[in-house]
C-alpha cells in the first residue's frame, strides 16, 4: 500500500477534537467517546460526513470532544434537533446522544415519538441512573431501593424501562453496551448507523462519583446474553426478563425509516408567508 493511499484511513483519533474532556476521572462517558471514535474509524466515514447532537448533561459534553458537526441544545431537546437535523441533511449520518436524565424525563416525549417516527439516526443514552452534573438526584432509572443524602428513603417509584419503551414504541434497533468494553461498544454502533431507521443503545456508564457501587458493573455484566432477532415477540420476552446487566443487541428489525416527500424546492419568503394569511 502506498504512502498516500495510508494516508486515507482513517483512525480514531480523527474524530476527536483538542478540546480536554473535563468528565471525573473514571466516568464511563470516556468509554462512550472512544467506542463513537473507533465506530466511526471502522465506517470510514469523513468527520465532515457525520453530526453529533446532544442536550444537557455531563454526556451531553461529547459534541464538543469531537471534530465532527456538533451542536449542544438544551435539556430534553436533543432528538427532535437530531431529527430535523437528518431530514434537511439525509446525506450526514446523525448520532444523538445524552444521559437518562435528559433522555428519559424532560426529553421523554420525544424519546416516545423519535422511535416512531422512525428516521434514521442513532441515538446512544449513556445511562448511569442518577443526575450526575447536578449532584446526585435520582433520575428516571434509578432503582426505587437506592438511598442518597437527597432520596434517603429511596425513590419509592418504580424505574423507567428505556428498551422496552424503545421496543413498543417503535425503534428499528434496540441494544445495550457497557463503557468498560469499548470494543464490543463500538461494534454496537456501528452496527446501529448500518441498520436503516431509528436506532437506540442504552449504555451502562458508571458515575463513580456519585454511585460509587456502579464500579461492580464490571463484574455484574453479561456479554452476549441479549440474542438479536427481528421478532418483536421473542425479543419482548427477552427484555421483561432482564435485570439490566445483559449486552448485546436485542432487536434489529426491518421497518422503512420515515423519509418526508420532495419538496417543491425553494420558496419566495413572500409566497410562504401568503399561504399563513387568514
Amino acid at each position: 500500500m502506498t504512502e498516500a493511499a495510508t494516508a486515507t484511513i482513517p483512525v480514531p483519533s480523527d474524530y476527536k477534537s483538542n478540546v480536554k474532556p473535563v468528565w471525573c476521572p473514571g466516568c464511563g462517558d470516556f468509554g462512550v467517546l472512544n467506542a463513537m471514535a473507533k465506530a466511526m474509524a471502522r465506517l470510514g466515514l469523513r468527520p465532515e460526513e457525520l453530526a453529533v447532537v446532544s442536550g444537557i448533561g455531563c454526556s451531553s459534553r461529547i459534541p464538543a470532544y469531537t471534530a465532527c458537526y456538533g451542536f449542544h441544545g438544551v435539556h430534553g431537546r436533543a432528538l427532535p434537533t437530531g431529527t430535523g437535523l437528518k431530514l434537511a441533511r439525509p446525506d450526514l449520518t446523525v448520532i444523538v446522544t445524552g444521559g437518562d436524565g435528559d433522555g428519559y424525563s424532560i426529553g421523554g416525549n420525544h424519546f416516545l415519538h423519535a422511535c416512531r417516527r422512525n428516521v434514521d439516526l442513532t441515538y446512544i443514552v449513556m445511562d448511569n441512573r442518577v443526575y450526575g452534573m447536578t449532584k446526585g438526584q435520582p433520575s428516571p432509572t434509578t432503582e426505587t431501593h437506592w438511598t442518597s443524602k437527597l432520596a434517603p428513603l429511596g425513590t419509592g417509584i418504580n424505574e423507567f424501562h428505556p428498551m422496552a419503551i424503545a421496543l413498543a414504541a417503535g425503534a428499528n434497533f434496540v441494544a445495550r453496551g457497557f463503557t468498560g468494553d469499548p470494543n464490543g461498544l463500538a461494534d454496537i454502533i456501528v452496527q446501529a448507523i448500518e441498520t436503516p431507521g431509528f436506532s437506540f443503545i442504552e449504555v451502562l456508564s458508571p458515575c463513580i462519583t456519585f454511585r460509587p457501587e456502579q464500579k461492580d458493573w464490571k463484574k455484574t455484566v453479561r456479554h452476549g446474553n441479549l440474542s438479536s432477532t427481528a421478532d418483536l415477540a421473542l425479543a419482548a420476552r427477552q427484555i421483561f426478563s432482564d435485570d439490566g446487566m445483559n449486552l448485546g443487541v436485542l432487536y434489529a428489525g426491518a421497518r422503512p425509516p420515515y423519509r418526508p416527500p420532495i419538496g417543491r424546492g425553494r420558496v419566495a419568503a413572500a409566497d410562504l408567508a401568503a399561504e399563513f394569511r387568514i
